[in-house]
C-alpha cells in the first residue's frame, strides 16, 4: 500500500521509536517526545531501549523534537505514550490527556488521530475526542478525524517487530478506516487487520494482554500446588505438552507494561457498566503476589541449609521486568527483594542491562557491579539474560559461598543434568 500522508509520532518509547523509524523509510517523520534527553539521545543516534539499533537510528529520516509546533508538518498523528495504572491499580489516563492536548493544540482541518496507547474501550472517542476538540476548536468528523491501532511490541523480541506483526486498525468512519489501513499498510509487511469499530480495536487490545495473564496465573497457581505436592512443575508441563492442544504457558513473575498493566483497565470498565469481574481480578492478584512466594521459599530453604537467615547474603541477579531488556516498569523483581529485606536479609543487586541511576531513582535500589558482588549463601535467577545463561553453572558457583548453597531459578531455565552436587536448585 502506499499512501500521502506526513507522518508524526508522539512519545518515543518502546513503541513509538520502531514505528517512527519504520515510517522514515518512506519519508520524513516528525518524531515527537517531552523528555529533552531522551530526544538528545535520539539525535546523537543511541537508543537506550535497544529496541531500534543505533545505524537504524542514525539512518532514519526523522525530526527528533520537543518542540510541539512541528507537529503542523504533519498530518496524520500516532500518538503512543504510556497508559499505566496509579497506585490504587486504576488506569492513569493522564500522559494521553496530555498527548492529546498537544496534538490538539496543532491539529488542522484534515487532519487523523491515531491512538496506539492501551485504553478501555470507549476511551478514544468518550475521553481523548473532547480533548482534541476542544483544543483545536475543530469537531472530530467533520474538520478532522480519529483512528485506534493498538501497539504490539514485543519489549527484546527482534523476531515479532513492528513491520512484522499483523496491526489491527480501525477509524471513526469508513474513509479514516481505510486511510489508517493504507498508512500502517505501506509499512507493516504482515499485514493489517480491518476492526469493525473503534471500540472493538480497543478492546481487543485489552483483552490479548488479559487471556495471558488469566493463563499464567493458573500455571502460577499450579506450581505452588505442585510445589507443596514435592513435584516439579516443568517436568508436569513438559508431560501435559505432549497432547496437541496444550497451551505452552509457564510460571513465573508477570511484570511490564502489558500483561501486568491492561487487565486493570478491562476491570475498570467492566465496572463502569455495572459488572463486577472475577476471574481477571483474582488472575491479577496471585500474579502480584509471586514475588512474595519465590522470595519466602528461599528463606524457608535457606533454613533448612542451615543458614541464619538474617545474616545470609542473597545475590539477586536481573532486575528489569523480563530478560534481554533495561525496562523497569512494573518489574515484579522488586517484590522479592523487599521481602528477603523485610526478613533481615541481605541484597546484592546485579543487573548489566539496566541504568544504575534509573534503577535508584525508581526503585531506590543500589546496583552492585559484577566485580563487587560478595560470596552469597543463596543467588535468585530472577531474570534470564542471556548473559547470565551463556556464564552457566561455573559462574553461578563463583557467587555462592564454599558450603552448600542455594540457587533459585524462577524461571526454569537452568540445566538441571550439570549442576554443581554443592548447590541446591529450586524453581517454580
Amino acid at each position: 500500500m502506499s499512501h500521502n500522508r506526513k507522518v508524526s509520532i508522539i512519545g518515543l518509547g518502546y513503541v513509538g521509536l520502531p514505528a517512527a523509524v519504520a515510517f522514515a523509510k518512506y519519508g520524513r517523520v516528525i518524531g515527537f517526545d517531552i523528555n529533552q534527553q531522551r530526544i538528545q539521545a535520539l539525535q546523537a543516534g543511541h537508543d537506550h531501549t535497544h529496541e531500534v539499533d543505533n545505524i537504524a537510528l542514525q539512518q532514519a529520516d526523522v525530526l527528533f523534537t520537543t518542540d510541539p509546533t512541528q507537529l503542523k508538518q504533519a498530518d496524520f498523528h500516532i500518538i503512543a505514550v504510556p497508559t499505566p495504572v496509579d497506585e490504587q491499580k486504576h488506569p492513569d489516563l493522564l500522559p494521553v490527556l496530555k498527548a492529546s492536548k498537544t496534538v490538539g493544540q496543532q491539529l488542522k482541518r484534515g487532519d487523523i488521530v491515531v491512538y496506539e496507547s492501551t485504553v478501555y474501550p470507549g476511551a478514544t472517542e468518550e475521553t481523548c475526542v473532547p480533548v482534541l476538540e476542544r483544543e483545536s476548536g475543530l469537531r472530530c468528523g467533520v474538520d478532522f478525524s480519529v483512528g485506534y491501532s493498538p501497539e504490539r511490541i514485543n519489549p527484546g523480541d527482534k523476531v515479532h517487530t513492528f513491520t512484522n506483526i499483523m496491526k489491527v486498525v480501525s477509524g471513526f468512519d469508513t474513509d479514516t478506516l481505510e486511510i489508517v489501513a493504507q498508512v500502517y499498510g505501506s509499512v507493516v509487511t504482515a499485514g493489517v487487520y480491518r476492526a469493525a469499530s473503534i471500540k472493538i480495536a480497543e478492546a481487543a487490545k485489552v483483552v490479548e494482554n488479559t487471556q495471558r495473564d488469566v493463563n499464567i496465573a493458573l500455571i502460577n497457581e499450579l506450581s505452588m500446588i505442585f510445589n507443596r505436592l514435592g513435584i516439579d512443575t516443568h517436568d508436569v508441563l513438559k508431560a501435559a505438552g505432549t497432547k496437541w492442544n496444550f497451551l505452552p504457558f509457564t510460571p513465573g513473575l508477570v511484570g511490564g507494561h502489558c500483561i501486568g498493566v491492561d487487565p486493570y483497565y478491562l476491570d475498570h470498565k467492566a465496572r463502569q457498566v455495572g459488572y463486577k469481574p472475577q476471574i481477571i481480578p483474582a488472575s491479577r492478584l496471585l500474579n502480584d503476589s509471586m514475588g512474595v512466594f519465590i522470595a519466602e521459599q528461599a528463606l524457608q530453604h535457606l533454613e533448612r541449609l542451615g543458614s541464619i537467615v538474617q545474616a545470609s547474603i542473597v545475590t539477586v541477579l536481573g532486575i528489569s521486568f523480563k530478560e534481554n531488556v533495561p525496562d523497569l516498569r512494573n518489574t515484579r523483581v522488586i517484590d522479592i527483594i523487599h521481602t528477603l529485606q523485610q526478613h533481615g536479609v541481605i541484597v546484592q543487586v546485579y543487573d548489566p542491562f539496566v541504568d544504575a541511576t534509573e534503577a535508584q531513582h525508581e526503585l531506590g535500589i543500589t546496583l552492585c557491579k559484577a566485580e563487587d558482588l560478595k560470596k552469597s549463601a543463596c543467588v535468585i535467577l530472577a531474570v534470564a539474560h542471556q548473559d547470565f545463561l551463556k556464564q552457566g553453572w561455573a559462574w553461578l558457583s563463583s557467587l555462592l559461598e564454599d558450603k552448600r548453597s542455594l540457587v533459585v531459578d524462577v524461571k526454569g531455565v537452568l540445566p538441571r543434568e550439570t549442576i554443581p552436587p554443592n548447590i541446591q536448585l529450586w524453581r517454580l
